[in-house]
């Protein structure tokens, strides 16, 4: 009986310390990139929020500006609106394209996908160069332009048009593999379903596959509306400073003005507005479908 009530003794303390080795185990794997996380992340946004609203005094009057000056305001409609356009012809674009890559199995879509996937080998420094050259005096595009006997061709290069183009070529893929990824699931027999009641092609598409992929649509637009909206390299070497972005404009502030305080203000509305963005596809989508 001695023995017995010894190990019913020491029993319970002997499973309370195999349970907690676990969650130790647990957390020393946690802790490199928690540490990582606070690091690079957490304290970096912190001190800009806190420099935004210290710097040179404590106020707001760096918010004011943005909300109040024309120019800071307009730089934000136009980061704003510039998503959207990219965001349009990305879509526009990439659809077509991801339906042809989830419709067939064969070659083809293989040399699609192989496409897509290739140009992320490619660094976007890049490819904005190779528009550079494209969009050029001495370029490709000019001279087809001078062997049609156009003499005076239109100016290409550093113009809205070529910032727009060129962040939608960056951005393409990104639109391409959120919609493929979501179109691949679709079964085809819902459409032979519909084709077989009487549905032509385009009313089984319309009415069945169009549907079935807008997960893929919205994944697709809030991926690139919010890498979009903190695009730099880009517009600042295609573009024209009328149409700054805000993330130029920070790097204005900081290199040129040294207005720290300023700059930390637009890159908290800056955070503020993506992470709004996020949370309303969060509450309705979540984030963890992101990707399809």
């Amino acid at each position: 009986m001695s023995t017995l009530a010894a190990t019913s003794d020491i029993h319970p303390v002997a499973s309370g310390a195999r349970t907690r080795e676990p969650a130790a185990a647990a957390w020393l794997l946690l802790a490199p990139a928690v540490l990582f996380l606070l690091a690079l992340f957490v304290v970096p946004i912190i001190y800009i929020l806190v420099l935004s609203v210290t710097d040179p005094t404590v106020s707001l009057n760096h918010y004011r500006r943005i909300f109040t000056v024309p120019l800071y305001t307009n730089v934000m409609l136009n980061t704003i609106r510039t998503a959207l356009i990219v965001t349009v012809a990305c879509l526009l674009m990439a659809y077509p394209f991801a339906y042809v890559m989830a419709r067939r199995n064969d070659a083809i879509s293989k040399f699609l996908l192989l496409c897509v996937g290739a140009s992320f080998w490619t660094g976007f420094i890049v490819r904005t160069y190779a528009w550079l050259v494209i969009l050029g005096n001495k370029g490709p595009v000019i001279a087809t332009y001078k062997v049609l006997g156009i003499t005076n061709p239109p100016q290409l290069l550093f113009t809205s048009f070529s910032s727009t183009l060129g962040m939608t070529h960056i951005l393409l893929p990104y639109m391409v593999f959120a919609l493929y990824g979501v179109m691949r699931r679709i079964d085809p027999n819902h459409l032979r379903a519909a084709e077989s009641l009487g549905a032509r092609p385009f009313a089984a598409f319309w009415n069945v596959f169009l549907p079935l992929s807008m997960p893929g649509v919205v994944n697709g637009c809030v991926l690139v509306f919010t890498i979009c909206l903190g695009f730099y390299v880009t517009p600042i070497l295609l573009g024209t400073p009328r149409d700054m972005m805000i993330s130029q404009l920070i790097n204005q502030q900081i290199e040129t003005l040294l207005a720290w305080g300023f700059a930390s203000a637009l890159a908290v509305v800056l955070l503020v507005v993506t992470t709004t963005l996020l949370a309303i596809y969060n509450r309705f989508v979540g984030l963890d479908r992101l990707w399809g």
